[in-house]
């Protein structure tokens, strides 16, 4: 069965996966876009596990302090070019002063804030 671009188009947008691996999964099931998103969906998961035992051991370690509360926020990552990257930065940034805003005092406040 031939795959138009218009498939691989759509099952991008639907699932975000590049391009060339949405075109191997609309060839793999033939055309058949729900089997694709599934077929995408097991792929994901196998490389989510081989990534699972891999080391985060850079990071960026921020703090801030305002009259007597101050917060500490250290976000992980696997490699120093993202550690030093600005979004990165900016991104744990961002989680601090959440943090310093609404005094949150744990993890699990900030993750559920």
């Amino acid at each position: 069965m031939a795959i138009t671009a218009s498939q691989v188009n759509e099952l991008r947008q639907l699932t975000g996966v590049g391009m060339m691996d949405c075109k191997k999964a609309l060839v793999e099931t033939d055309g058949d876009m729900q089997k694709a998103i599934e077929l995408l969906r097991q792929k994901g998961q196998k490389m989510a596990a081989k990534r699972a035992d891999r080391d985060a051991n850079e990071g960026c370690v921020l703090a801030k302090t305002t009259g007597n509360f101050g917060a500490i926020i250290m976000v992980s990552c696997e490699t120093d070019f993202v550690a030093t990257n600005a979004g990165f930065v900016e991104f744990t940034t961002s989680i601090l002063d959440a943090a310093m805003a609404k005094h949150l005092t744990t993890k699990e406040q900030v993750m559920d804030s």
